[in-house]
């Protein structure tokens, strides 16, 4: 007899969940950040080439719905808007992300602080992660590590010159072997997900910021040299738990990296999404300047309770939707 039906996850672990949910709810709560809804379904799709969407049709529209990627672009309305602090848990989705620790559908937390940088978000970060793991876990504080240092260390290139042959080197010296034609940027990626990913957030949380230019995404980028973007990621058990930003306002800046990440999308035959007008013309109304970040609730929950994959904290994944 079949047991497909099931669900995955048992009862205990959704328990976890639905607690875990509640305590994140009342930390925004103490610090006066509005929970907010926004629509899943878009007429504009998300450029980067890292990410691809899934599309539906709405019978009366012309052309495609996305299904969000992230809520980000529309709750930066609500910013332009003049909503202040907003934060928002939804369901998000990915195609092809399926794995240990993907899904295609999944649960993202966001979250906006007008007047943080990157850096104070980060400390918030932290200050989530350490309230909803307690008293289970305690962490030791959060290493912060810059892009840079993390390639040098775990994975001894230097992400800043290193040409392409020398990472392709690198690459190939940790046991990784990939055929596919790969951009810089791309051979820097393999070696973040496949080489230094696994050993950040080891024995104590890890923060890993300033992101070459060139992955700057939506961050505004620092001066000084070289240039790098104030982004960061959040690591924790090896696992990337969540990716942020002090934000960028400058509609120009974004309307060019948005036809840069179409240009890249064209050349590797990829689909080419509208891009997201509506988002341009808030920027150009005027965004607070304010930082955000996206934290995955799955692999944080999957934390928590001490899992070994998503599907033991995801009622039902794809395979069983």
């Amino acid at each position: 007899m079949t047991v497909a039906w099931r669900p995955t996850a048992a009862f205990r672990a959704m328990q976890q969940r639905a607690t875990l949910l509640a305590r994140v709810r009342s930390f925004f709560a103490d610090r006066g950040v509005l929970e907010v809804e926004t629509p899943i379904l878009s007429a504009a799709g998300v450029t980067d080439p890292q990410i691809e969407s899934l599309t539906t049709h709405v019978r009366g529209r012309p052309g495609a719905m996305y299904l969000q990627t992230s809520p980000e672009f529309a709750m930066k309305r609500l910013l332009a808007a003049g909503s202040g602090d907003i934060y928002q848990i939804g369901k998000v989705f990915r195609d092809g992300e399926v794995g240990r620790w993907h899904n295609p559908e999944f649960t993202m937390l966001e979250w906006y602080r007008v007047g943080f940088d990157d850096a104070a978000l980060m400390t918030e970060v932290e200050d989530l992660v350490r309230m909803l793991l307690a008293p289970a876990r305690e962490l030791a504080s959060a290493e912060r590590l810059t892009y840079a240092a993390a390639l040098e260390r775990y994975a001894g290139v230097a992400a800043h010159t290193a040409s392409e042959a020398e990472l392709a080197s690198a690459a190939a010296a940790h046991g990784i072997v990939c055929e596919a034609t790969l951009d810089r940027d791309a051979r820097l990626d393999l070696l973040m997900g496949l080489v230094v990913g696994p050993h950040l957030g080891v024995g104590r949380p890890s923060f890993v910021c300033d992101y070459p230019a060139s992955q700057a995404s939506l961050a505004r980028l620092k001066p000084g040299l070289p240039r790098v973007a104030a982004r960061f990621e959040f690591y924790l058990d090896g696992i990337e738990l969540a990716n942020g930003f002090h934000e960028l306002g400058a509609a120009d800046e974004q309307r060019r990296r948005f036809e840069q990440d179409l240009s890249v999308r064209r050349a590797r035959g990829q689909a080419e999404p509208p891009i997201d007008e509506q988002l341009l013309s808030a920027l150009e109304s005027g965004l607070p300047d304010c930082a955000g970040v996206a934290l995955g609730v799955d692999r944080l929950a999957a934390i928590a309770a001490g899992a070994a994959s998503l599907e033991e904290i995801i009622a039902f994944p794809i395979e069983r939707a």
